[in-house]
């Protein structure tokens, strides 16, 4: 690891803007393409504005704060003091999408000081990086605040020059679980937005966006806004003014407080991120979220080791099992009859065949769903707080024979914990949950929290629920327990500094194909997905679904992609969990392309996105760790498209074996889904290579060394 830092001078100038002359403190980012300016204005009110490569791309942008019962910090500043310095590192990834990670800024921290009575002092430090921007409020210590702060809202701005096109999903409070809309940022109209999904249980308070948002301009700008470290605060959406193009902070609230965040002092915010480049591959390239997060605090993480699993999961979603055990239907109404129904899925016969296959294909892990008591009573009641009981297994699964013959085949068994959103009743069960995983050997849990919050009043996005998931993830890892986390927080960066979080879900994800009323995702959602929630971090998307139509169980539905993208996933999507979700009979029917899922890795020493443009394609190579084999997926939209490879990126004077995974001359997502044509190259360093992706489809390579 290499570390270097400096004090740099501070640079002072004069700019006009806004008719406004300003003499002005300015940071630029070590390669001097980004450029933060910062000030107050006649009225004390602090302001920044950012450029890139010369040109403003956020123009004069007020920050502040509203709190309960005391006066706004918002004016009557002036500068009490500056600092600047310039950062460089490389620091290692325990497990992620490379190995080093280089971490350079220059950082301008200004303290400011209120020349009113109350003279209250906050500071707010900015860190520019070569492809964008953080910057954070820090609250010093001091006794011009009595007691608790509770903050009512945050008023940070973010005011654009020019009607961006647009990639959103809506400022809800409770879920991330929505299709991405693409229009002009004039255009959205996120506050009469209708779910279009059968479970949304949605709360939209504002014309608001949910972040990572990202925007696309006329000559080509690529800009995503975001945040990073959110630890003990609120969830921040962004308020669209779509006459002003303007973008303000709104914090995730709750019906049981007129204030949204409670802190004492001192505190700081999480960072709110810019990120910034000219084309769209460098977007997902960046590292300023996971950058701009604390280091590891857990130390030696060897315990959980990057994996793909299979799982019983998607044959419940397709309606082959069920989650409970003895639900049925009894004059008119569902019951719990107290014996078995025969469509159970978490048999203990039934894990052992999962077990088997993934013994067989060299998958580490099998996930469990439906093993524990409570599934009965688990969701659209209101009494389900204290339903979920952690350790106790349904009379069908032995969790003792079950483990030990994971263990005998070289698999380990996922946990999985669903919530259901009462939260009390797992924080009092979590010791107990975790310590049987511990005696078994179990290293991952799959954790959930489908529903509306317990307590009442409380939304899956505040402050409430931010320390919920995060405490969970830290008292996890005193367990030897890594977290994924599905109806989850936003990823802000945090596997930085607790590297057991190793993934979430927070978007909609596969099942959505299953039995979404909407006919599921349609084929533009992974390649805007990519350039979106992607860039905040690990995604939990289940992707290999081989049976696309499964007419044999749901007729009005299927997944709108073709086979060769579900393969592609394993590499665009990123996640160091990776699940072979398809049933096992259908792999078992489709060797061929299974040989891919075999052979793909989970964890990576290098990533390079090769091409690609937000809601279109892309396509990205990435080199495991262990082996040095490379492999490359490729996806697009509905529209069929041409890529042409080159693999300048491959080891020098090093020939490799390429299986080529590709769409068939007649594939189609809708039309052919199944049409796959499968070749064997020789590649090396100067190779070039011509694929068609049909429409909705894809391609995925596997370059393993020769010898």
């Amino acid at each position: 690891m290499r570390i270097w830092v400096s004090i740099v001078l501070l640079s002072i100038s004069f700019f006009s803007c806004q008719n406004e002359s300003q003499l002005v403190l300015t940071s630029s980012s070590p390669n001097t393409n980004v450029e933060v300016d910062f000030n107050v204005n006649q009225e004390g009110k602090p302001f920044y504005l950012v450029k890139f490569k010369n040109k403003v791309v956020v123009d004069t942008s007020y920050l502040g704060f509203e709190f309960k019962d005391i006066p706004s910090l918002e004016k009557n500043f002036k500068v009490k003091n500056t600092t600047t310095q310039s950062f460089n590192e490389t620091w290692q990834m325990p497990w992620g999408e490379q190995l080093d990670v280089v971490n350079n800024y220059n950082e301008l921290k200004i303290e400011l000081e209120e020349t009113s009575q109350l003279n209250r002092k906050l500071n707010i430090v900015f860190k520019v990086y070569d492809d964008g921007i953080g910057f954070r409020y820090e609250f010093p210590e001091q006794n011009k605040f009595e007691g608790d702060v509770l903050i009512k809202e945050e008023h940070t701005e973010f005011n654009l020059t020019e009607d961006y096109k647009t990639f959103w999903i809506p400022g809800d409070w409770d879920i991330y679980e929505h299709l991405y809309s693409t229009t002009k940022l004039s255009e959205i109209d996120a506050k009469s937005y209708i779910p279009k999904t059968n479970l949304a249980q949605s709360y939209i308070p504002e014309n608001a966006v949910n972040t990572p948002v990202t925007m696309v301009g006329k000559d080509g700008l690529h800009l995503s806004f975001h945040e990073a470290s959110l630890i003990d605060y609120s969830g921040m959406t962004l308020k669209v003014d779509t006459e002003n193009f303007n973008l303000k902070s709104n914090l995730v609230g709750s019906e049981n407080r007129a204030y949204k965040v409670k802190q004492s002092l001192p505190f700081n915010t999480p960072w709110r991120t810019i990120q910034i480049t000219d084309n769209a591959p460098e977007l997902i390239a960046s590292n300023l979220i996971v950058n701009l997060n604390e280091p590891n605090k857990l130390g030696d993480v060897s315990w959980f080791t990057p994996m793909k699993y299979t799982g019983v999961w998607w044959e419940m979603h397709l309606g082959k099992s069920t989650w409970d055990y003895g639900m049925e239907m009894v004059d008119g109404k569902w019951a719990d009859t107290g014996k078995a129904h025969g469509k159970h899925g978490a048999t203990t016969e039934n894990v052992k065949r999962f077990i088997d296959f993934s013994a067989k294909n060299d998958i580490k892990g099998v996930l469990v769903e439906g093993w524990n008591t409570g599934w009965e009573r688990w969701i659209g009641f209101e009494d389900r707080e204290g339903v979920f009981d952690f350790v106790t297994t349904y009379p069908d699964y032995d969790l003792d024979e079950v483990t030990s013959y994971a263990k005998e085949k070289g698999v380990e068994i996922i946990m999985h914990h669903e919530t259901s959103a009462a939260t009390q009743t797992y924080e009092k069960q979590q010791d107990t949950a975790y310590a049987l995983m511990q005696k078994y050997g179990m290293h991952a849990v799959k954790s959930g929290y489908v529903g509306k919050i317990i307590p009442k009043g409380e939304y899956h996005h505040g402050q409430y629920m931010v320390n919920q998931y995060n405490n969970a993830a830290i008292k996890a890892a005193s367990y030897e327990v890594a977290v994924n986390a599905h109806e989850p927080i936003k990823a802000t960066g945090l596997r930085r500094t607790y590297p057991n979080i190793i993934s979430r879900e927070g978007l909609r994800g596969q099942e959505f194909n299953a039995w979404s009323g909407d006919g599921g995702n349609p084929p533009e959602h992974l390649p805007i997905v990519a350039f979106t929630r992607m860039l905040a971090g690990p995604i939990d998307f289940t992707p290999g679904i081989f049976n696309i139509k499964f007419d044999e169980y749901r007729k009005d539905n299927q997944v709108n992609t073709t086979l060769a993208q579900q393969l592609a996933l394993y590499v665009v999507i990123y996640s160091p969990v990776q699940m072979a979700a398809d049933l096992v009979e259908h792999y078992e029917a489709n060797p061929k392309p299974l040989q891919f899922i075999r052979d793909v890795g989970v964890d990576w020493k290098e990533s390079i996105v090769l091409n690609g443009e937000v809601g279109d394609y892309v396509t990205i190579a990435r080199q495991e760790r262990e082996t040095d084999n490379w492999f490359v997926g490729s996806i697009t939209d509905e529209n069929a498209r041409t890529i042409t490879l080159n693999f300048d990126f491959l080891e020098e004077g090093q020939t490799y074996d390429a299986l080529i995974y590709k769409d068939g001359e007649k594939a189609h997502w809708d039309n052919n889904p199944l049409d796959i044509k499968i070749e064997e190259l020789q590649i090396n360093k100067n190779s070039n290579l011509t694929i068609k992706l049909a429409e909705g489809g894809g391609f995925a390579i596997s370059l393993i060394k020769t010898k």
